[in-house]
């Protein structure tokens, strides 16, 4: 579980730097998603998850950490997911707005903006 865990955290990791250097705004949010999906992976993986035990303390059960999972990275994990959800969420307003505004989706800051076209003269003179 722990290998799997690894290559899911390395792979998420690896996508998500591509993704953010790319020069379009809904590719870098994209690869910041992915980023805290691997950040959220980690985070669990540092828990020690094990798989069948309660992540609290009963009755009758020993109260060795033998017999538990630790609570803390799983409260950890389901925080962050909310958090990133709404980030995620005004990043991509904001992209939006950004490209409305600006008509066009790049976040290179050495894009030149369009050419204007060529104005004639509206009396026909051409000048």
């Amino acid at each position: 579980m722990e290998l799997a865990l690894a290559v899911a955290i390395g792979v998420l990791t690896a996508v998500a730097v591509y993704l953010m250097l790319r020069a379009r705004s809904f590719d870098v949010i994209l690869g910041l998603t992915f980023l805290s999906y691997a950040t959220n992976l980690l985070i669990f993986a540092g828990g020690r998850p094990v798989a069948g035990k309660a992540p609290i303390i009963v009755d009758g059960v020993p109260t060795d950490l033998a017999h538990y999972t630790d609570p803390l990275p799983q409260a950890l994990v389901l925080t962050a997911i909310v958090i990133s959800f709404a980030m995620t969420a005004v990043s991509i307003v904001l992209a939006m707005r950004s490209r409305a505004d600006n008509g066009g989706d790049h976040v290179d800051a050495h894009d030149t903006a369009p050419e204007p076209e060529a104005r004639t003269d509206p009396r026909g003179s051409g000048k």
